[in-house]
């Protein structure tokens, strides 16, 4: 599959096809007549790395976990350290999202509060 099928095909942007080429990850992937080709495992790893940027990793982000995932089981724990540390960032999100969801409430309330009396 060449790299016009696989954007096209899993919905992969053209720039994160080119960026995981040029890491040195896709060692399945062969330069035929001038365009690289995808096998499964290549669009295993791609369905990876989407969802490593999907959940808020930088491009060094998924670049060092994916060098592990490819050096195999002995990088299992850094592997979970990076993604906890990602869970506890998401984590902090979600609590400053509640903390103006509950400000964002109270205002509410005291303008309700306020036209009722009225």
């Amino acid at each position: 599959m060449t790299i016009d099928e696989a954007s096209e095909r899993y919905n992969i942007p053209i720039k994160i096809l080119r960026e995981y080429e040029s890491w040195g990850l896709c060692g399945t992937v062969k330069k035929i007549m001038g365009a690289w080709q995808y096998d499964d495992r290549d669009l295993e790893r791609l369905s990876m790395i989407m969802t490593l940027h999907d959940i808020g990793f930088e491009n060094d982000e998924v670049e060092a976990y994916m060098r592990l995932l490819l050096e195999g089981g002995s990088t299992e724990a850094e592997r979970m350290r990076m993604l906890n540390k990602r869970r506890v960032s998401a984590l902090d999100e979600i609590h400053f999202k509640q903390r103006q969801l509950d400000r964002l409430d109270y205002l509410r309330h005291e303008i309700r509060k306020a036209t009722q009396t009225l």
